[in-house]
């Protein structure tokens, strides 16, 4: 069994077949789905909190992704909070920095980041954390907010060995995308290869980031297993040993 820890289920890019992309996942052997808020406006997350309610296979997340953070108002922070109230949300996010797009400005990405590491502590629950061209910062933030560890994931990780490991130190699981099966991924690769399998966990970022040999086309959940299995040659493991011990930790991350 495998679980993919991070699909944008509630994507416009799904709507005329959603059903049947969950169905071709349970197929494929992904029988767990969490699907993510933070890909938009407040409502994305409340569409993929009512997915989770109907499916017991699927939990969600709540929060505004780092391009939105100039729209996270007092508003939306007590929607996010409500959120959180339902068991069927089990984390927070995404949330985090983008330096590379900067939709939104530095400093208010910053300070929507500590509100939702704040909204995770009252809720106690993780934090699904974005991060592109920002670890510095990211970590600044997170040390200064959370000095005693952050339960939680960075996901769709792109960092460098040290990150990561500052990440694990941390408290925080690392997750890895279809980026890893990209021929240009050879970095990234061996940091994989460095880490500790029993905190780690693979996802699609779908629609986004098809794995190869899905390029070009729109990703969806069935397509974890490419990850997976890249991940397993990766670090020199039975592809089934892989699948326990990345499901193990997306359960008692995000289904405990």
């Amino acid at each position: 069994m495998l679980i993919d820890t991070h699909c944008h289920l509630s994507d416009k890019k799904f709507t005329d077949d959603r059903d049947e992309v969950v169905a071709r996942a349970r197929e494929a052997g992904v029988e767990r789905i969490v699907a993510v808020g933070g890909g938009g406006p407040i409502e994305d997350s409340e569409r993929s909190a009512d997915m989770a309610a109907a499916d017991p296979n699927l939990r969600s997340t709540a929060g505004i992704h780092p391009h939105d953070a100039k729209n996270l108002t007092d508003d939306v922070e007590a929607r996010i909070a409500r959120l959180l109230e339902r068991p069927e949300v089990s984390a927070v996010g995404e949330t985090g920095l983008d330096y590379y797009y900067e939709h939104s400005p530095r400093p208010v990405q910053r300070e929507a980041l500590a509100r939702h590491l704040a909204l995770g502590r009252a809720a106690g629950k993780p934090v699904v954390l974005h991060c592109r061209d920002a670890e510095a910062d990211l970590r600044e933030v997170l040390a200064a907010e959370n000095p005693d560890g952050t339960r939680g994931v960075v996901h769709c990780f792109t960092g460098g060995y040290d990150d990561a490991r500052w990440y694990l130190d941390h408290g925080l699981n690392v997750s890895f995308t279809g980026i890893l099966t990209f021929p240009s991924a050879g970095d990234l690769r061996d940091v994989a290869r460095r880490l500790p399998l029993d905190r780690l966990m693979v996802e699609t970022d779908s629609p986004y980031l098809a794995p190869v040999p899905h390029r070009g086309r729109r990703n969806e959940p069935a397509f974890v297993a490419e990850v997976a299995e890249k991940l397993a040659e990766v670090l020199n493991v039975d592809l089934d040993e892989l699948a326990a011990r990345t499901t193990a930790n997306a359960e008692a991350l995000f289904f405990s």
